[in-house]
């Protein structure tokens, strides 16, 4: 039986999960909730995802949801575990790494990509930039210690690829993108910042990440147009 990721590819949850089953080469059905309707607050969704938010899965009658939560259970269910070190030591820098991208740039991220794109895509409200460079300060204070991090690895979680990197690209991705030419934006390349420069440019060449967002850009360009 086929698993069933229900969601949106306007939501960076749900390209977190797709991301990482695109790379784990994982065959899954996509069923696209209705956000802008409010189809994620309906008691049937509900009933999968009581938070109302998305992405959930279903698999052979298991369901998860979680974005991150789903991205770990893939790996270990179908893929042998891989983007998840297996070293005690090797998986303790892992975890690390995903602890980092949660509560030192998910944050701060999120505001940058809600206040820059997310606002004016969907609600055509008006950024708050004092709010949005704020944030950015926060966020550029944080990519110092990324700095220092990815001197020593290649990876935030070591030497080798893992799902923290994955985590990194669906917000990263926004918040670095202007919305319209001129408009502020984060910027992941820095050239004061080599090691993230270098590594933001080899996670976003990744194939998996580049076949998401090109779907999410062709959506974005439909609702600019509207």
């Amino acid at each position: 039986m086929v698993m069933k990721l229900y969601g949106t590819i306007l939501a960076t949850c749900f390209q977190r999960v797709l991301v990482v089953a695109k790379y784990l080469d994982l065959e899954v059905e996509v069923v696209v909730v209705d956000y802008e309707n409010g189809e994620h607050k309906s008691p049937e969704h509900l009933k999968k995802q009581p938070f109302g938010q998305v992405p959930y899965l279903e698999d052979d009658g298991f369901v998860l949801f979680e974005s991150r939560a789903i991205a770990r259970y893939l790996s270990a269910k179908y893929a042998g575990g891989k983007l998840i070190p297996k070293g005690v030591r090797e998986n303790a820098i892992f975890e690390q790494a995903a602890c980092i991208e949660q509560a030192d740039f998910d944050p701060y991220v999120s505001v940058l990509a809600h206040e820059r794109v997310y606002g004016p895509l969907m609600y055509s409200s008006v950024p708050d930039e004092k709010l949005a460079s704020a944030q950015q300060a926060k966020l550029e204070a944080k990519l110092d210690a990324y700095e220092t991090i990815l001197a020593k690895y290649r990876y935030l979680g070591g030497d080798d690829l893992t799902l923290a990197d994955l985590f990194h690209l669906p917000y990263g991705a926004v918040a670095a993108s202007p919305y319209q030419p001129g408009s502020p934006f984060m910027n992941l390349e820095d050239p004061k910042r080599p090691n993230v420069a270098r590594w933001w440019k080899d996670i976003t060449s990744l194939p998996a990440w580049k076949a998401v967002r090109s779907e999410f850009e062709g959506v974005v360009s439909t609702f600019k147009k509207s």
